[in-house]
Order: structure tokens, then C-alpha cells, then sequence
């Protein structure tokens, strides 16, 4: 994660310094999210046929040699492409790793190994930012670190004596069924790839433009993803004590207002817009796991899985859209345009949650399950999540 964290940031400031228009490099960061799907279907078989060890070894090698190429070929044309298969080669990375953690962790273990796990891929997400200051961002640097950590996450996986685990399912989502039992939680999961997405593929290309230098491109990315994994578990605690689409409203409201002083402050230091973007970061980042979480208050354990697997696609198809949109905005109307585009997105779910909050009653407390922090995976760690092993109970109405 620490070199996905910085190639994302790397390509984003290149593309600036190559003076690609703002709608191409949105199309070329949302291709790794194209990716990334693609992979969830395309990567299991590849892990059934020739094993977690081999799979793994040839997923890694493949992504490894991406930054490298990235750092030969500049067209947006190929730079989309590579993006691509780098993303289908992360998701099957995870799939790996989590289904290993997944059948290793002993059953009352689950969930400090499942929220450990989180908690270490933003933390290695918001380190990759700082990498950005290793080097020359033109030079050959960042893309050679990143090919480095992907290559020495193979030495673990290749020398490891544990059987491996149970093959790697691909998902069957079901989409309407999941929109007719929980409306709020189906959009919110779209909702928060849009965010994310729109983030991560164009947050350093946004800070760039409205003149950060390097380091403040790196402390702006990585407050706000540290600001993610910080504030988790405190909106978490509200929103198990509270309606979460209420919760939900006002985390969205806030965080669509901290955008708004963000694009007013965008001519302002380095650091306070660091101070912004942490508690921007704090708030947004938790839109998919109260999402989650609200899908799960609705539903019996043995649907769980299948909804958390589509509430994961959700995601991604949101992510994959989101870098393209929010480029086309920042082209129209300027970089500073993305924290608008941000406010836009949330403030609509906002709306949305409200209404439904307004539209159908709240679950009882003793139907809910506990928040969970959520962030970026595959369905193979889907299983681990504590949620899955709560006991029996009857299916709730739609809200």
C-alpha cells in the first residue's frame, strides 16, 4: 500500500509537469480503477489455477514493472493502460494477502485482525505521500521506489511455510435486491468510491495547480487520509448510538462545508489547508463504513457477505467514475473546482439520507451491529469482518 499510496501522487504531480489537460489524467487515474474491478472477476481464476504463492508472485512482478514503464512511456494513451493492469494486479495482491489472513485468524481474533488490518492500510497509504519527497519528481525516483516495494513484497509471501488458504471466490452481486432493502447504504457506498476515487486520482493533481510545492502537495494528501483513520472510530461510536443515516447526513453536511472552506482557503498556506483537509479527511473517510454498517443493521448474518460484496463494487464502479468527473469539472472551472465537486457529492447524500431518515422509522438498537472502520479491499477479507459471525435475527424493512 505505502507504493500504491505514492504512484498515485507521482503520476498526479507528473501529469501536471507534462501539462496533461485535467479531463486526461481523470481518464488515465480512473483506469486503475477500471482495473481494479476487472480484477475482482479475472483474478480469482487466476489464483484457483496456479495457486496463492504463484498468483501472487506473478501479480506482483507484473505491477512492479508498471512504474518502471510509466517512467519510459509519457503518452496518456499507454499511461492509461498501464494503469489499468496495475489495478487488476492490486486487487488480486489483496485477494491473496486477505484470504490468508482470512483463514489464519482464529475466530476470536476476527476483528482485531480485521480492524489492524485497516488501520495499517491508511497508515501505509498516507506514508507512500511522504515518499513523494524522496528525489526528483521528474526524475526516474518515484517509480523506481515503487517498483522496489512491490518487488520486496514478494519475498515474504515466497518464502512462507503455511498452507494456503481455500480458493478466492468471485462476487455475485446483487445489486436491486440491495438498493430495495437498504436505499441509503447503496447510494452512500457509490457515493464514497466517488469520493475516493476523485481523491486519490486527482487530489495532488488539485494541489499542484493551485501552487503547493511539493511538500505541501504531500502533507495535504496525507492529512486527510491520517485524518481518515483517526477519526474513524469516534464518528463510529456516534453512529452506534444514533440512527446512521442521521449520522450520515451530518457527517456529509460537514464535510461538504469543510470543502467549501477549503476551496475559499485554497490561496492560503500549506498548513491550514492541511488542517482542513484532516478533519475533511476524518469525516469523508467514514462515509463507506457507516454505509456498510447501515446495509448491515438491515440484514440477516447470512446475507451479509453478499451484500458487503456488492456494497465493494458499488465502490469501485464510484471510484472509477469519479477521477474522470471531477477532472472534467477541474478543466471546465479550475483546479480549485474539485473541492466544489466534493461539496457537490456530499451534500447530495447528505440530502438523500435525510430524506429517507425523515421517509421510514429507525431500527430498533438491538437489531444494529457495531461500526467497523472500512477502507479499500477485496472480498476476500469480506469474511473477516466481526458483523459476520452475529447471531440470528429477522430481516428489517427497507431504509
Amino acid at each position: 500500500m505505502v507504493g500504491i499510496g505514492l504512484l498515485f501522487t507521482a503520476l498526479g504531480l507528473r501529469a501536471g509537469l507534462m501539462d496533461y489537460p485535467v479531463t486526461v489524467t481523470g481518464l488515465v487515474m480512473s483506469a486503475y480503477f477500471v482495473g481494479f474491478i476487472l480484477g475482482t472477476y479475472v483474478c480469482p481464476a487466476i489464483i484457483r489455477r496456479a495457486g496463492h504463492i504463484r498468483a501472487f508472485a506473478a501479480m506482483a512482478s507484473v505491477a512492479s514493472t508498471m512504474p518502471i514503464l510509466h517512467a519510459l512511456v509519457f503518452t496518456p494513451w499507454a499511461w492509461g493502460a498501464l494503469r489499468l493492469i496495475t489495478g487488476m494486479c492490486i486487487v488480486g495482491l489483496y485477494m491473496v494477502v486477505e484470504s490468508w489472513l482470512n483463514a489464519l485468524a482464529p475466530n476470536s481474533k476476527r476483528g482485531k485482525i480485521f480492524a489492524a488490518y485497516m488501520a495499517t492500510t491508511l497508515g501505509a497509504l498516507a506514508f507512500g505521500q511522504l515518499l513523494i519527497l524522496v528525489g526528483d519528481v521528474l526524475g526516474f525516483t518515484p517509480f523506481a521506489l515503487v517498483s522496489i516495494l512491490l518487488s520486496l513484497a514478494l519475498v515474504p509471501i515466497a518464502l512462507t511455510r503455511v498452507s494456503e488458504p481455500p480458493p478466492v471466490a468471485a462476487p455475485r452481486p446483487a445489486l436491486r435486491r440491495l438498493f430495495a432493502v437498504a436505499p441509503v447504504g447503496f447510494v452512500g457506498a457509490l457515493a464514497s468510491g466517488l469520493l475516493n476515487g476523485a481523491f486519490f486520482g486527482m487530489g495532488a493533481v488539485f494541489a499542484q495547480r493551485v501552487g503547493m510545492s511539493e511538500a505541501g502537495v504531500a502533507s495535504f494528501m496525507s492529512a486527510t487520509i491520517v485524518g481518515g483513520a483517526m477519526l474513524q472510530w469516534p464518528v463510529g461510536q456516534l453512529s452506534d448510538r444514533r440512527d446512521r443515516r442521521l449520522v450520515l447526513a451530518a457527517v456529509c453536511a460537514s464535510a461538504a462545508l469543510l470543502a467549501a472552506l477549503a476551496f475559499v482557503a485554497e490561496g492560503f498556506a500549506a498548513p491550514l489547508l492541511a488542517v482542513v483537509a484532516f478533519f475533511y479527511g476524518g469525516l469523508a473517510f467514514t462515509v463507506y463504513g457507516l454505509s456498510v454498517a447501515h446495509v448491515n443493521d438491515l440484514l440477516e448474518p447470512a446475507r451479509i457477505l453478499e451484500a458487503t460484496g456488492s456494497l465493494l463494487l458499488l465502490h469501485g464502479i464510484g471510484a472509477a467514475i469519479g477521477p474522470s468527473a471531477a477532472g472534467f469539472l477541474m478543466q471546465q472551472l479550475g483546479p480549485g473546482s474539485l473541492l466544489v465537486y466534493f461539496a457537490l457529492v456530499l451534500s447530495a447524500l447528505a440530502g438523500y439520507a435525510l430524506y429517507r431518515y425523515k421517509l421510514v422509522a429507525r431500527p430498533a438498537p438491538s437489531e444494529a451491529h457495531g461500526y467497523v472502520p472500512m477502507a479499500e479491499s477485496s472480498q476476500a477479507l469480506l469474511q473477516m469482518d466481526p458483523r459476520t459471525e452475529a447471531p440470528a435475527r429477522p430481516a428489517a424493512t427497507p431504509r
